[in-house]
């Protein structure tokens, strides 16, 4: 929730260009045209007929044994509308998104207030290790699954080779309660939404592999959330996002057969059905890795392959996170996608001023799933996964797997930061220290995550004849704009632990350390230590002098990059040529804009104000996410004050009325600052949870 206080192939998507229409006598084409589109969607739901189905219909929240789905009831809402709706992502399905808008049944089909012909609607049972604890059942409580698609005819075949299986799954998120909503409503708002609905679609652009969201629908419909956790709760709307891809099974759909946790005393539901597990690796392989079928016919050496094959999609998926200053989370390993793809969008964050430490979930106060903690997290669980498949896998071999991990991870990292600093024709061993600097360079001075990778590409590879000095001293002039001034790093240090919290832990620690170890850890002292002692030193400083250290830190790290883009030119006979080229895949690497918090933030509060066309335009931007677009450059919403027809509010109670002119007057009196813009200091005050 929000709220103010190397890649796996790029898909073309083509257009759906065969008529429903084809096959009908003219006395049946005019029904048939008269037709919503959904209603023409070619459903094929394997998944229910190869995997165990709960054979109990009963409603509410209760344990389901021996199953992987239970059918469920979309439960409808009022008045649904579209806020937004993804062509791109919709044309997976075959379906033309102006149509699915103007579809006078598309909000009622694609929030689950509708079942469309062919559907058949269930909830997925998973368990899963949350914040390193095994939590036991989870399951959705909130996505339902409405069925797969099978892929219409023309669509592109290299798309066809990321989705063997020949047909997408769909769900809806927020159509109310499943036997899996334990305390929750089912229920999704605005907020949530339009976040997931923005980060499934400009992760696709980014090149990241990613779930889809074709479209999010609002509604008159309501449910109490406390937006603050202040005790001060408030009616927000519910919303609903249609979700794509080619299977939402994750490490922790294996994860229902675990025998009782020793930490937890929790288990699976289906503990000792070790039959269902054979199932679903079985479904799971033929679909999804169907050359990993053919070509391992011996059983244990296929499941092998198959956890090689996930360990390697995960090494590099998170690399890729890595090199776009992406964090999750809430990397539990109900979140994690066995097809390597970013699963579950909530309390994630895009960096901006670069920390390795930057946690993003501001529930995560151990910071167990920060920045630079990923790497790490998501080797861990996959060693969680291997532990769900034994003995399918033995253990032995998946160790060996496991093993490989961290190489991978590195090679991939490598190979995409080579090309964020436009360097392409050598790979030398110094790169890495010199990667390494750089980041480090970017945390010394609070530098712009984004902005400083997106504005490397403007140094230029030596050449004979320049004066050297002169270019330095302008190359630290143009990343000097990225840093950040002093009080911004007093404010990015202050500690979140009291004084005397601290030093009563600190006490603990030395006189207790088995207390300690229940109470707290090395490490949360160990960084708030250090935010400390870096604050201290800031407060000892003016202005003038960190500007004079920031420029002679950036300098440095200047004159050596432009040392080895020497050493790129050894042996080039077009020196243009290959400078034309290395800005060419840098700027095609380093993208111009990301969804930022503020971004996402702007677009949320015109929504909830009746405006969806912040919601549209980020969208419109977010899609090509590496070029600069003319008149999209900065939001058009700010300060209108306008109401869509679709937005039209009924009559509220005097509070709400208030909350709601709160907002709106909060987003009209900000400045509107250019989507690649560094951070407004409004930002500061969003909280993500």
């Amino acid at each position: 929730m929000a709220y103010l206080a190397p890649r796996l192939g790029h898909f073309r998507i083509f257009s759906h260009s065969v008529s429903a229409c084809r096959l009908l006598g003219m006395a049946d084409m005019g029904l048939a045209l008269s037709r919503s589109p959904l209603e023409r969607l070619d459903f094929d739901n394997v998944a229910l007929k190869k995997l165990p189905l709960d054979s109990s219909e009963e409603p509410g929240v209760r344990q389901v044994n021996g199953a992987c789905f239970s059918r469920v009831k979309p439960q409808p809402v009022t008045k649904p509308r579209f806020v937004a709706v993804s062509h791109e992502a919709l044309a997976l399905l075959g379906l033309n998104g102006e149509e699915v808008m103007t579809d006078p049944l598309g909000p009622e089909y694609l929030s689950g207030s509708r079942v469309m012909p062919g559907s058949e609607t269930a909830a997925h049972c998973y368990c899963g290790h949350q914040f390193g604890q095994f939590a036991g059942q989870l399951g959705d409580g909130a996505a339902i699954y409405l069925g797969e698609v099978k892929v219409p005819p023309g669509q592109d075949s290299d798309l066809l080779r990321e989705n063997p299986s020949g047909r997408w799954e769909i769900q809806v998120k927020g159509a109310g309660k499943t036997p899996f909503s334990r305390q929750a409503d089912g229920r999704k708002v605005l907020r949530s939404s339009i976040r997931e609905f923005l980060c499934s679609e400009v992760m696709f652009f980014l090149g990241v592999p990613t779930t889809r969201a074709g479209s999010v629908v609002t509604s008159d419909s309501r449910v109490v959330r406390d937006v603050y956790y202040s005790g001060n709760p408030r009616n927000e709307r519910c919303s609903v996002v249609l979700r794509i891809a080619p299977t939402f099974l994750r490490f922790g759909s294996f994860e229902i057969f675990k025998q009782a946790d020793e930490s937890t005393g929790r288990q699976g539901p289906s503990y000792g059905r070790h039959e269902i597990r054979s199932q679903m690796m079985d479904y799971a392989i033929e679909m999804f890795y169907p050359e990993i079928q053919r070509n391992h016919p011996d059983r244990m050496e296929r499941n092998v392959a198959f956890f090689r094959e996930v360990m390697l999609r995960t090494a590099r998926l998170v690399a890729q996170w890595q090199c776009v200053g992406f964090c999750h989370g809430v990397l539990n390993t109900d979140n994690m996608s066995i097809l390597g793809l970013t699963l579950d969008y909530g309390p994630y964050g895009f960096m901006d001023r670069f920390d390795p430490n930057f946690i993003c979930n501001a529930s995560d106060n151990s910071g167990r799933y920060s920045y630079q903690a990923q790497p790490a997290i998501c080797r861990w669980n996959l060693v969680k996964l291997a532990e769900a498949l034994a003995p399918e896998l033995p253990p032995d071999r998946a160790e060996e797997v496991v093993d490989e991990y961290l190489d991978l991870y590195n090679g991939f990292y490598l190979e995409t930061m080579r090309k964020k600093l436009g360097l392409l024709k050598k790979d030398e061993p110094e790169d890495e220290i010199l990667i390494t600097e750089l980041l480090q360079t970017m945390h010394n001075t609070g530098a712009d995550f984004t902005n400083t990778f997106r504005s490397l590409s403007q140094i230029s590879c030596p050449t004979e004849g320049e004066e050297e000095e002169e270019l330095v001293r302008k190359a630290t002039e143009l990343l000097l704009q990225q840093c950040a001034s002093l009080e911004e790093l007093k404010a990015a240090n202050k500690p979140t632990m009291d004084t005397r919290e601290l030093t009563m832990l600190l006490s603990v620690a030395q006189s207790n350390p088995a207390l300690f170890q229940m109470i707290s850890d090395r490490a949360t002292i160990a960084r708030q230590l250090e935010i400390i002692s870096k604050l201290k030193d800031l407060m000892e400083t003016s202005q003038e002098e960190l500007q004079s250290k920031h420029a002679e830190d950036w300098s440095g790290w200047i004159t050596r990059y432009r040392k080895r883009l020497a050493r790129e030119l050894e042996g080039q006979s077009d020196v243009r040529a290959l400078q034309e080229e290395r800005v060419r895949v840098m700027d095609s690497t380093n993208p111009r804009v990301v969804l930022r918090n503020y971004i996402a933030q702007n677009a949320i509060e015109a929504a909830e104000n009746g405006d969806f066309s912040e919601v549209q335009r980020v969208l419109k931007v977010l899609q090509k996410p590496f070029s600069s677009q003319p008149g999209l450059e900065s939001p058009a919403w700010v300060g209108q004050g306008q109401t869509t027809d679709q937005g039209e509010r009924e009559e509220e109670e005097e509070e709400q009325q208030q909350q709601q002119q709160q907002a709106a007057s909060s987003s009209t009196a900000r400045t509107p600052v250019p989507y690649d813009s560094k951070p407004p200091t409004w930002a500061n005050e969003i909280c993500v949870t």
